[in-house]
């Protein structure tokens, strides 16, 4: 196979044959439970099994998606997945959560370990510490330019995969909360509704209240088809094509056009768009464009190409791919009464079939009449590579063609019969641990997040608070007194030079005083010590097991991710391992940042950075505003779509099972701050309207 790997979908049996018999190296698939294609046909364990079976006869590598944030009460059913998984014979699980992988490397260590895009790893620093923890291959954030990711590619000491075909999603994978808050759907637990796709209207002047109409949220499909031989001159291993929800039509037509790109020739481009499409394609992320034409969607007119393209799409599929080279040898012959065929191929499976008649001496050299013959695959995964001859003086002799026929059909049919043995892996019995839960009914300390140090409240109030965060950006603004009580938050995302300006910045800042850092990326726990680091929102923790991997890291603090119920959020009790509690924390006040996204959906109707105050809304079909911030200008930048309405808890504080509860304030001045916190401290009922969240959810 010549690099790199194509990577296809299969949300089910029929996708998974299109896939294979159209070419594909690789597939990946979901069980029926822990992938984050939860609506997707998916696989029960027996299926798994006969899948891979399938796919290892035609030398195609499966990997196992078990990619969604897991609750403690989930973790028995994810062992028993794991154990699935090895019991079938996959080559990989793409895992998220820091607890499968812990599963994996503990109940099957053999079984190759890929780190999700939905980790929001995207960097070299992030690939290198996916490395130190057993990862054998790091699945890149969709976003990337070429250049970054060329950089990782440089600097990864493992496999880098990289999205080439397929849905754009406008959030960075493991950074969107808009599913979950706005229909109950968490996108980051396999099951999103696809929000983005409506009316999130950017348009300026519309009257209060007045329904939005545009999809400035939604963006058209990537297609870096056409850069093929840059990705691979990049070091990239592997090109994974988007679309478990798909059609096999289309996991056909993608596979196709990637194999034909990647070997150099042309491909039916106008197949490719009409398969599916939301008004075309966009390579922006990859050129580094990030502008209005990066939007789109799905049209009657897209529909009705998809319709009429489907034919032709389906018979890409209608015969298998002729990938696997097979070696015949030909023995015995007139003198031993009967022929022998072998069939063999690289891997050392094996196998004998005879003949059925006594063969007749030649009146001719048969033997291009027998390589005739024993050529004809077409219709298997086979292609004939050689056919030697190790008969005696007498030769094969002569037998009609149709008993060649039948012997090389015998012969290749036990052939793929023996590839499709299965080779479960070897697992061990574990028990899982037994994790504390938090005590209920205390009421936790309070820390507070700012978004600008403009935003400090007064001294009686900081004197209240057990930590203020703030961005890295803000840490000169930040008064000495206070700094011994403020942690440092680093960017959940680190696109362009990100990474490398904030690990210059945290090497000036040794010794300012500060009493930590916020990790919001695995990443940053590779270059944030020496100060004390604690697990912020991006570290998306849901569980107790993951909770004790970032403790072993050296997480000093967790945050619990907002989607995680209070019932949940009790099982999320860290401990070092001489037994010293680790304090956890959950969000009590706050707009909570819906979405992550690297794409301005103002773009669409903002020409230009220039000028920009780095601030707007998005109206939504029922009229609300989401307030729409910018980090800074430029394809670097990132945007968060913001809840109209915030998040409280103050007066509930008793209810919350954690050490801190944090207030972010993210749009409020600094008088409103100060009423937030009035609130807070006293316990107060909020002040106008508010959510509780997914806080009392049965998840």
């Amino acid at each position: 196979m010549s690099r790199p790997e194509i990577l296809a979908p299969a949300g089910n049996r029929e996708m998974l044959g299109a896939a294979v018999f159209s070419g594909a190296d690789a597939v990946y698939l979901g069980l029926t439970g822990f992938n984050a294609r939860r609506t997707a046909g998916n696989f029960t364990p027996e299926e798994l099994q006969e899948a891979v079976s399938f796919c290892h006869a035609r030398g195609v590598k499966v990997h196992v998606t078990l990619n969604t944030l897991v609750y403690d009460r989930e973790l028995a059913g994810l062992a028993d997945a794991v154990r699935a998984v090895a019991a079938a014979g996959a080559d990989a699980v793409i895992a998220d959560d820091l607890a499968t992988a812990q599963l994996v490397k503990s109940i099957a260590p053999t079984l190759h370990l890929h780190g999700s895009t939905q980790m929001s790893v995207h960097t070299p620093e992030g690939a290198k510490e996916l490395a130190a923890l057993g990862y054998d291959r790091v699945i890149l954030a969709r976003e990337l330019s070429l250049e970054e990711i060329r950089a990782v590619c440089e600097a990864s000491p493992i496999e880098v995969e990289v999205f080439v075909h397929g849905a754009l999603c406008m959030g960075v994978s493991g950074q969107c909360m808009m599913s979950a808050f706005l229909g109950g759907r968490s996108g980051n637990r396999g099951a999103c509704a696809g929000p983005c796709r409506l009316p999130f209207d950017a348009t300026n002047g519309l009257r209060p209240g007045q329904p939005g109409k545009a999809c400035h949220l939604s963006l058209k499909d990537m297609d870096l088809v056409p850069h093929m031989a840059q990705l691979k001159a990049a070091g990239v291993a592997s090109i994974k094509i988007e679309g478990r929800l798909r059609t096999p039509e289309y996991a056909a037509a993608a596979v196709t056009a990637c194999r034909a790109a990647r070997a150099g020739q042309p491909y039916d481009e106008a197949l490719l768009r009409d398969i599916f499409s939301r008004s075309g394609f966009s390579d922006a992320y990859l050129v580094g464009r990030n502008d209005g034409t990066m939007f789109g969607v799905r049209t009657e007119a897209d529909a009705a190409a998809t319709r009429a393209a489907t034919p032709k799409a389906r018979e890409l599929f209608r015969r298998e791919l002729e990938r696997i080279p097979v070696h015949f040898c030909v023995s015995g012959g007139v003198e031993d009464g009967g022929i022998k065929l072998t069939a063999f191929d690289d891997n050392g499976s094996r196998v004998n079939v005879y003949s059925a008649d006594e063969p007749q001496p030649a009146q001719k050299d048969p033997a291009p009449g027998i390589e005739r013959a024993l050529g004809k695959t077409g219709g298997t995964p086979f292609t004939c590579a050689r056919v030697e001859f190790a008969c005696g003086e007498g030769g094969p002799g002569f037998l009609p063609g149709s008993a060649w026929n039948e012997m090389r059909r015998e012969a290749l049919d036990k052939l793929l019969q023996k590839r499709s043995e299965p080779a479960p892996l070897a697992t061990k019995e574990i028990t899982l641990p037994e994790y504390a839960e938090h005590e209920v009914g205390m009421i936790p300390q309070l820390a507070a997040r700012f978004e600008t140090a403009a935003q400090l409240p007064g001294a009686e109030y900081l004197a209240k608070l057990r930590y203020l965060i703030l961005p890295i950006r803000e840490a000169d603004a930040v008064p000495q007194p206070l700094r011994c009580k403020t942690l440092l938050e680093l960017p959940r995302a680190a696109f362009g030079t990100v990474e490398p300006d904030t690990m210059r910045r945290l090497a000036a800042l040794e010794g300012s005083g500060f009493a930590g850092v916020v990790a919001n990326n695995l990443a940053q726990f590779g270059y944030a010590s020496p100060l004390p680091v604690f697990g912020g929102l991006g570290l998306n923790v849901t569980n107790p097991m993951s909770a004790a991997e970032y403790v072993c890291l050296g997480a000093r603090g967790l945050l619990v991710q907002p989607e995680t119920a209070l019932t949940a959020m009790r099982a999320v009790a860290p401990r070092q391992k001489d037994g010293t509690p680790v304090p956890t924390s959950a969000l009590c006040y706050g707009h909570l940042p819906l979405m992550l996204t690297r794409a301005c959906p103002l773009r669409n109707v903002r020409t230009s950075c220039a000028g920009c105050t780095h601030k707007g809304k998005l109206r939504d079909r029922k009229g609300r505003d989401f307030p729409v911030r910018c980090s800074a200008p430029g394809s670097a930048g990132m945007r968060t779509v913001f809840n109209p309405v915030p998040l409280y808890m103050g007066d509930r504080l008793t209810e919350m099972p954690v050490d801190l509860a944090v207030a972010a304030f993210t749009l409020e001045p600094a008088d409103r701050v100060e009423e937030v916190l009035t609130h807070l401290f006293h316990q107060q009922p909020f002040d106008g309207e508010f959510t509780r969240g997914l806080y009392y959810t049965n998840n």
